[in-house]
């Protein structure tokens, strides 16, 4: 029976999705850090954009990383 729990846990684990990184909250960091926090959720946002447009456009997981990269300095080249 203990190997049954233990592949079934494992299996479990395989299939749970990773949980992403929180956003920065800048209201919750010392204010000397808090301009820092706020270009690092800028850059969250940013790439929690162009993971969504890959989704929407449904790019395999091989070309995702290419997709992500392009996306983020077609963005950076617009500002």
């Amino acid at each position: 029976m203990k190997p049954f729990i233990f592949v079934a846990a494992c299996i479990l684990l395989a299939t749970t999705p990773a949980r992403a990184q929180a956003l920065v909250d800048p209201n919750k960091v010392a204010p000397e850090f808090r301009e820092a926090a706020e270009k690092r959720r800028a850059e969250q946002l940013r790439q929690r954009e162009c993971a969504l447009k890959a989704d929407l456009d449904k790019v395999l997981p091989r070309d995702r990383t290419a997709y992500l990269t392009h996306c983020l300095e077609t963005m950076a080249a617009k500002q």
